[in-house]
């Protein structure tokens, strides 16, 4: 690599960390920057977008990004992380925050890799210094069906970088509906750093949960004349009677209109404050090591066209040592299920879950965190993914 000269190679990771300050995206991006650390390399996260900031606060974007930088800064700085960081406004009055607009140059100077991690760091000339630009794409569909349709934007935003990388890791495989495309995409899946979320069995709470968002607009997409689409609202629909069937708790943090959680509460369903849960980090932490496991659907586009795509969340709920019961997405191709995770289609397939874990629980437990440990590792993950790219 042409800037490799220092003991450590240095790691440029992009994200969405600032701009949507909630804890489950804080921790994906700490268990990418922990794990490269303990993997020996210098890694640096950076935000130097043209996109305005979402606020939790105002339920809205703004430009003002103080208070997204005081809640994530002091989060950094609780991890080692103090002076790892920049975020630079890239848009009129934007400021650059954590290190001076000379130290992010000399970063692009320097960098020997980029993760560009969702995809969402769009790459300009001073990027394209580095040698190495990985797009590592967490959620796969919407833009292999663009690519497959010869959207130019896309496709330029994909051709800037050198190495492709997904979530959907049954993209290629002959049962994925999904155009593989003009791109090599190498699967991958969500590093997580295993000692975040140690819990012992005994710590369980008595209800299966799940942080998500309801209803989802805007990403919908049409492919081969049929519409694919990106919201939950309707898979969750399609199990409302889960509690009744099972017997079991089940808890879901989620907004949504007054009308769905009257439909909700009446099927048995107990709810929770999803942004309550998500400003805090141990908070959100302590949700997921205090549930009794994960009951969770995914979206429509990538059960029918069977991507393999798997749950940032998920995988953390594995790693607290607590079963999973997810929809299944083509991911069991991939990942042991019948013990510690479980993959449905029907209720039925739940029920026979439910039956498993209640028959052994602590069992299960121990398979969800033997799953995270051989899966799901910062370590294992992040090395896989350096490998392929020659680091």
């Amino acid at each position: 690599m042409a800037n490799s000269t220092r003991e450590r190679p240095r790691i440029i990771v992009f994200g969405i960390l600032f701009w949507y300050p909630l804890a489950g995206v804080t921790y994906q991006f700490l268990h990418f920057l922990l794990g490269l650390q303990r993997l020996g390399f210098d890694p640096w996260y950076v935000e130097d977008s043209a996109r305005w900031v979402y606020s939790p606060s105002l339920g809205d974007c703004t430009p003002d990004a103080n208070e997204n930088i005081n809640t994530v800064a002091a989060i950094m700085a609780a991890h080692g992380l103090a002076d790892r960081w920049i975020f630079n406004g890239h848009y009129e009055g934007g400021k650059c925050y954590g290190q001076s607009a000379d130290k992010l140059a000399d970063l692009y100077q320097t960098a020997d890799i980029m993760l560009n991690v969702t995809g969402s760091q769009e790459l300009r000339t001073e990027h394209l210094r580095c040698p190495v630009r990985v797009y590592l794409e967490t959620d796969p569909v919407v833009s292999q069906i663009q690519i497959a349709a010869g959207n130019k934007d896309v496709i330029a935003a994909l051709d800037s970088h050198t190495h492709h990388f997904t979530y959907g890791e049954n993209l290629g495989k002959p049962d994925c509906l999904l155009p593989a495309g003009r791109y090599n995409w190498r699967p991958t899946r969500q590093p997580v750093v295993l000692d975040i979320w140690d819990s012992p069995p005994e710590n369980a709470g008595p209800a299966f949960n799940t942080i998500a968002t309801w209803k989802n607009a805007g990403r919908d997409i049409v492919y081969r004349g049929e519409t694919y689409y990106w919201s939950k609202d309707r898979e969750f629909l399609k199990f409302l009677d889960v509690p009744g069937r099972t017997g079991d708790s089940f808890e879901l943090a989620t907004i949504a209109d007054e009308p769905t959680h009257r439909l909700l509460k009446s099927k048995g369903w107990l709810l929770q404050d999803p942004v309550h849960i998500s400003r805090d980090m141990i908070r959100y932490r302590d949700y997921i090591r205090g549930s009794r496991g994960e009951f969770s659907v995914a979206k429509d586009q990538n059960i029918r066209l069977k991507s393999g795509w798997f749950s940032d969340r998920s995988a953390c709920y594995l790693a607290a040592g607590r079963p999973v019961i997810n929809q299944e997405t083509g991911f069991s191709n991939h990942l042991p299920t019948g013990r510690g995770l479980f993959g449905f289609q029907n209720i039925e397939d739940i029920e026979r879950a439910i039956v498993e874990i209640r028959r052994d629980y602590a069992g299960n437990c121990r398979a969800a965190r033997d799953i995270a440990e051989e899966y799901f590792a910062a370590e294992k993950v992040l090395g896989d993914v350096l490998r392929q790219i020659g680091a």
